[in-house]
């Protein structure tokens, strides 16, 4: 652990400190290059975009352009460190949205006293970009924060941590089930933590058609049940009419565990309580909620998914937020609505069920990937992951009625 604490503290800080940086697009090189660049050439598309704000895609770089925003109170799993300490995380998202889409990215880190402060001051910078992904923001005000954005911005507003963590869940546990031979509409659900990915999770799974009256969702102090009376209005939408109230009392039977809580919080007793042919995603990072060596020393007749590189399953997700933004602002979607992120999350299970390119294998390290129990989602270095997810959600917001222009012809992301 001292070895990759040295090297990403290196990473960071050579041969220049931090992980982005701003490019010039135009040539800048003589009088006449300045004279067009700022003043008096300037003016023109200044002129034009007050005359019509759709101008700004124009002549601005506002259409490839996401702010990467956050306050710093849910840092990874690191907590409530404030908002200078998020920056490298910021920093990093902006790294893969260029990596992997071609967007280019501005992280800000918002100091604020109150949660009305937070969502002015997004508000107020909105429309300098084309899309706003929020990030590691403390639940529950993480949901009052987006909603709020939501409705008072003209761009897409989307929380990573909830749904680009929900997308890359669904996809992977559609392909998961299928694979055991089971219907999401009859499995028995227990989700282990309650917090913003925990919700968001759930519910995504819901609109894939999981019955909510089969989720049990916990927090510390146990199952989610009807008669609490300690539950904020989001945990309330989980309360489970129910007299099961521990972990051991409710994973008895059940198809399907989802942990997004802390590590080594699933033992392989209650491993073994679970139904035949279960669904394990041990999702905790860096220490899952059980190891993949620990589940299936329990369980031969599992599959297991965790939030780690080094395990098969990965639920990453940088496979699908780079590409949910450049299908959105590809054709000035307003909002990121359910329609599109469903439509990524079948981009993303339909690649998982075709033969892999060798470049995904070299780059995996691996001789071989096919669609099963150890590659029930696609790998992050997957080349047709762009142009798939993208189309789709692109697609998805015309049909939706959130786009504001028709994708080209031939589109390609």
């Amino acid at each position: 652990m001292s070895d990759l604490r040295e090297k990403a503290l290196h990473y960071h800080a050579h041969p220049v400190p931090g992980k982005i940086s701003v490019e010039l697009t135009k040539p800048a090189e003589s009088v006449k290059d300045l004279a067009l660049a700022y003043s008096p050439g300037v003016a023109e598309p200044v002129r034009e975009i007050a005359a019509d704000p759709a101008n700004a895609y124009r002549y601005t770089g506002k259409g490839n352009m996401v702010a990467v925003i956050s306050n710093g109170t849910a840092i990874l799993g690191l907590g409530n460190l404030g908002p200078l300490a998020s920056k490298p995380v910021m920093e990093g998202k902006a790294l893969l949205f260029k990596r992997f889409a071609g967007l280019d990215s501005i992280d800000i880190e918002v100091k604020h006293n109150t949660t009305e402060d937070f969502i002015n001051t997004v508000a107020n910078i909105a429309d300098t970009f084309g899309g706003i992904n929020l990030e590691d923001i403390k639940a529950p005000e993480c949901f009052e924060i987006e909603k709020a954005l939501i409705e008072r911005c003209d761009v897409p507003v989307f929380h990573d941590d909830q749904h680009g963590t929900a997308i890359v869940t669904a996809a992977g546990m559609l392909n998961a089930l299928e694979i055991q031979g089971k219907d999401i509409k009859e499995a028995i659900i227990v989700c282990l933590g309650a917090g913003a990915a925990a919700i968001a999770c759930m519910e995504l799974l819901i609109k894939c058609g999981a019955q909510r009256e089969h989720i049990y969702m916990l927090d510390r102090k146990g199952v989610i049940h009807t008669r609490r009376d300690d539950l904020n209005e989001y945990k309330t939408l989980f309360a489970n009419n129910t007299d099961k109230r521990t972990l051991q009392d409710v994973i008895a039977e059940a198809d399907v565990f989802v942990g997004v809580s802390g590590p080594d919080l699933l033992s392989p007793e209650d491993l073994k309580l679970m139904a035949d042919k279960p669904v394990v995603f041990a999702c905790s990072n860096p220490d899952p909620e059980i190891s993949p060596e620990v589940a299936h020393g329990a369980r031969d007749d599992l599959i297991m998914a965790t939030g780690r590189s080094d395990y098969p399953n990965q639920v990453n997700n940088v496979l699908c937020f780079p590409f949910i933004f450049r299908g959105a602002l590809d054709v000035r979607a307003t909002a990121i609505n359910d329609e599109m992120k469903i439509a990524a999350v079948e981009a993303i299970r339909s690649i998982a069920k075709e033969p892999v390119p060798q470049e995904v294998l070299v780059a995996a390290e691996v001789d071989t990937l096919e669609f099963g129990s150890e590659y029930i989602i696609p790998k992050p270095m997957d080349p047709r992951l762009l142009p798939r997810i993208a189309k789709a959600v692109a697609q998805a917001a015309i049909d939706s009625g959130v786009a504001q222009i028709d994708m080209p012809e031939n589109y390609m992301a």
